[in-house]
């Protein structure tokens, strides 16, 4: 690990792919994180189960410009995350995904952070890039479903207790001593178990009492492909969050947070109701059926899925 008490300390960047059929887009991630306007940036790349992609990465010269690891099986997201930890040099460990593309500044903006209120863990706002057109039926609520901040997250620089996968980072240290993500959480193959840094910032808080230092203007743009806005793709994403939300209470976790989340979709409704729109009213449907789907992930996890055992 690089001294912290170097100007501007080293901060490894980690980034798990497993598609080839995604490699421009991983590409262009990539290069997002060599145009960082922070001086001191490691870029780690983890090939989950595909040596096509990691050959591709080394063909291409990513060797010279990156730490490239292969899992020779699939591992899932998790486990990827914490090889890339294992072999990480940096003070500060942030972690982002292959679909998404950085402002210059993200790392800067994180790094001040650290610098500036002694964070250990920090995290930005992820803003949707729609490649097809913005749609009008999602609530912007519910723009957690496809990768990004949603309405009622913090507006302002403070504690929270956590941000997404795309945008989150944590002092090396802090990762290390709580022996990184658990591997029955995260994407693992066609799984959609989720809520793996939501699980982690949990356990960080109760061990070292505090969440993650959020800061807006450390930006992240995710891409929106076209099939992420399929109904099917959405209502089965809400289904898997609620299933993984059970997955934590049955861990011990508490959902505090959540019940906050409830009372923004209450308003959400309530507001769209009056404006006597139908656009509005649409949102407000989904917010409805989104949000059930979600309680259905969660009874069933409860309810159903113990009776298998």
């Amino acid at each position: 690990m690089v001294d912290p008490t170097r100007k501007d300390p080293l901060v490894s960047v980690i980034v798990c792919a497993h598609r080839t059929d995604r490699y421009g887009d991983l590409a262009e991630a990539l290069n997002s994180l060599k145009a960082q306007s922070y001086p001191s940036v490691e870029i780690v790349c983890v090939s989950d189960g595909n040596a096509d992609l990691y050959d591709r990465l080394k063909r291409d010269g990513w060797e010279e410009g990156a730490v490239l690891i292969l899992n020779e099986i699939n591992m899932g997201l998790s486990e990827s995350r914490n090889r890339g930890i294992s072999r990480a040099r940096g003070y500060i460990i942030a972690f982002f995904d292959d679909d998404a593309v950085a402002d210059p500044r993200w790392v800067m903006e994180l790094v001040k952070m650290y610098s500036e209120r002694n964070a250990i863990a920090a995290g930005g706002r992820i803003h949707p890039l729609w490649l097809n057109g913005k749609p009008g039926f999602l609530p912007p609520e519910y723009y957690w479903l496809i990768g990004a901040t949603h309405k009622g997250f913090a507006e302002e620089v403070g504690d929270v207790r956590n941000t997404f996968g795309s945008n989150i980072s944590f002092k090396t240290d802090v990762l290390k001593a709580l022996g990184g993500f658990r591997s029955e959480m995260g994407f693992h193959g066609k799984g959609m178990l989720q809520s793996e840094e939501t699980e982690f910032c949990d356990r960080m808080k109760k061990t070292f009492g505090r969440g993650v230092t959020y800061n807006p203007q450390a930006i992240v743009h995710h891409k929106v492909f076209p099939e992420r806005l399929k109904k099917k793709f959405l209502f089965k994403r809400a289904f898997w969050q609620g299933y993984s939300k059970r997955v934590m209470v049955e861990m011990g976790y508490s959902l505090g947070e959540e019940g906050h989340y409830l009372e923004t979709i209450g308003e959400g409704i309530v507001d769209r109701a009056k404006t006597f729109s139908p656009g509005m009213y649409c949102q407000a449907a989904y917010l409805l059926a989104l949000t059930a789907a979600v309680g259905f992930g969660y009874l069933y996890r409860a309810v159903i899925a113990p009776l298998k055992h």
